[in-house]
Formats: C-alpha cells, structure tokens, sequence
C-alpha cells in the first residue's frame, strides 16, 4: 500500500480537496448559480478534470510507461465515477445542507473523461514526437 501511494499522494490530496469542497454549506437561492447558472457545474468538470490528470499521471509512474493503456485508463474511468457517486450519495445523505444531483454525477464523469483523454493525447503526441527524433 505505502509502495502504491508514492505514486497517487497528488491525486489523495486533491480528491480530499474535492471531497471538502463538496462538504462545505453555501448559501445560493435555488436555480441560481455563483456566477451564473451552471457555474457549480463547470466547477465539479474542472475539479474531476484535474483529479483525472493526476489520477493518470500517477498510473503512469506506477506502472512505469510513456502512455496510459486502454485497460487503465477504463479502470481510471470507473474509479473516478465511483468516487463522484460517493460525494454525491454523501451530500444527500451525510451533508444534508448540501444535495446530491444527478447532474452534479454527469459534471463530474464529464470532467474525469476529459482529463484522461487529454492524458491520452498529450502522452501519444508526445511519443509520436519522440518517435521522430
């Protein structure tokens, strides 16, 4: 396990990060947004985009590769929709000033879906390029 963690302690933290932000009570009138509507909804994307790039990274270090396999990054893919499934069942039944929202779960598979395909492009462009040297 401690042999594991070395490689994902960045990914730790920053789901801890999630997971305070999502317990935290916030004061918005119903439909309507920080900024604007949908706001908290660009925000679970760009939260579980960045988990997700980190999340891979760390696949990447531990399993000693220039690219993350398909394998993995559906493993990845599964993890990170059952961790926002978790956050999201704890809103509504562990942070009752907070409610879990189906939609909230899509943001957030969204957000995690496109991290690992950036991770997946950025890795094959930069062996692609590699390749040429």
């Amino acid at each position: 396990m401690k042999n594991t963690i070395k490689y994902y302690w960045p990914t730790v933290l920053w789901a801890f990060f999630i997971l305070l932000l999502c317990s935290i009570p916030i004061s918005i009138k119903e439909g309507r947004g920080i900024f604007f509507t949908g706001f908290d909804k660009l925000v679970h994307c760009g939260l579980f985009f960045v988990l997700s790039v980190l999340y891979c990274a760390g696949s990447i270090r531990k399993w000693h590769t220039s690219s993350i396999r398909i394998e993995i990054a559906v493993k990845n893919t599964i993890v990170l929709l059952s961790y926002g499934a978790f956050i999201e069942v704890l809103q509504s039944r562990v942070f009752t000033w907070r409610s879990g929202d189906w939609n909230d779960l899509l943001a957030d598979t969204i957000g995690g879906c496109m991290g690992i395909f950036a991770v997946l492009v950025t890795s094959n462009a930069i062996n692609h390029t590699n390749e040429k040297s």
